[in-house]
């Protein structure tokens, strides 16, 4: 068995200690256990993926016992009263949308595999909300924040990196870099980046494989990072993973999740921010800085140009830049 494996398996185990007896005895329950698998090994979702799938399908089954239905039985006016009672309990209306979304791939799923006829969720809508715009980090906070882990303190004076703080930073810098998802960074893979070409494969959603370009800036770090303290991470160990943990094994997301948080609270920003900001920035930058939205989706990895267009809003100074350069009375 692999360590990627033995990982997942380990992963796996711990979900299932989480469920409670209750759960494990819901109507339906062994329809989500099958479902969530599915999803791992036919889609490659992350284990956080499955997860979040888990938990909201998990929570239509516990509304379903109450109701006196069975899922495999709930008819379209039955599901919009499920989704009503969301409503009324205050439930934001994207936390709405999210469950309906996870219903509806339960129900595909259950269909395709002939254990319902019935899919109550095809035609169901969710509550429109407002479209928020991503969250972004300004320029001078982004290079506060990659600095945190750096070799210069804010002084500019010179400080002492240990491995984990090279590998912090490394793993801040190709965050920012490529745009890439904290899945991708943990499942980085050693033989995958290609600093003679700057260049990094990934595999995003669904498995689904891209090529991003690299920073000269990004590359100089990440590569001083696998020359100088990678191997005093690995000690006598050996990994194909690009980013390992203090014992050898490869980050996972959840540990880049925390040193995320850690480096905001260093740099003083808002720990609110999660690193998908940095993905959030990155597409901005490239847009505002001229980029076309069909190659900075093919950068993010994404499956529809609607997803890209979010990013298409500009800021007011930029606006007033535009509007000086194009109007012909500016």
């Amino acid at each position: 068995m692999t360590a990627a494996a033995g990982e997942g398996r380990a992963s796996d185990r711990a979900q299932r200690m989480e469920l409670s007896a209750e759960d494990a005895s819901l109507p339906g329950f062994e329809d989500v256990e099958a479902f969530c698998a599915a999803l791992a090994v036919e889609r490659g979702a992350s284990p956080h993926t499955v997860r979040a799938y888990r938990d909201d399908v998990l929570g239509y089954l516990r509304w379903a016992l109450r109701a006196n239905v069975h899922p495999r039985e709930v008819t379209y006016r039955q599901l919009r009263r499920y989704l009503a009672e969301l409503d009324q309990a205050r439930y934001a209306r994207t936390t709405i949308k999210r469950h309906l979304s996870a219903l509806r791939s339960f129900y595909r799923w259950m269909n395709r595999t002939g254990r319902t006829m019935n899919d109550p969720a095809c035609v169901a809508q969710a509550p429109k909300g407002e479209r928020r715009l991503p969250k972004v980090i300004t320029n001078a906070d982004m290079v506060t924040l990659l600095g945190v882990f750096g070799d210069e303190d804010a002084f500019g004076e010179p400080r002492e990196q240990t491995p984990a703080d090279m590998r912090d930073q490394a793993i801040l810098e190709f965050l920012f870099s490529c745009g890439a998802r904290v899945s991708e960074a943990s499942g980085l893979l050693e033989a995958w980046v290609n600093f003679s070409a700057l260049e990094v494969k990934v595999f995003g959603k669904r498995a689904k494989e891209r090529i991003v370009p690299l920073s000269r800036t990004a590359a100089r770090i990440m590569e001083r990072y696998q020359r100088e303290a990678r191997p005093q991470l690995l000690g006598e160990r050996e990994s194909d993973y690009f980013f390992v943990s203090n014992r050898g094994n490869g980050v996972s997301p959840d540990a880049i999740r925390k040193m995320f948080k850690r480096a905001l609270r260093l740099a003083g920003l808002d720990e609110g921010l999660s690193p998908h900001a940095m993905r959030h920035s990155f597409a901005t930058d490239l847009l505002e800085g001229g980029a076309d939205l069909r190659s900075v989706q093919d950068m993010l990895g994404h499956a529809s140009l609607s997803t890209t267009q979010i990013y298409t809003h500009v800021s007011p100074d930029r606006l007033k830049d535009i509007h000086k350069l194009a109007h012909p009375r500016a």
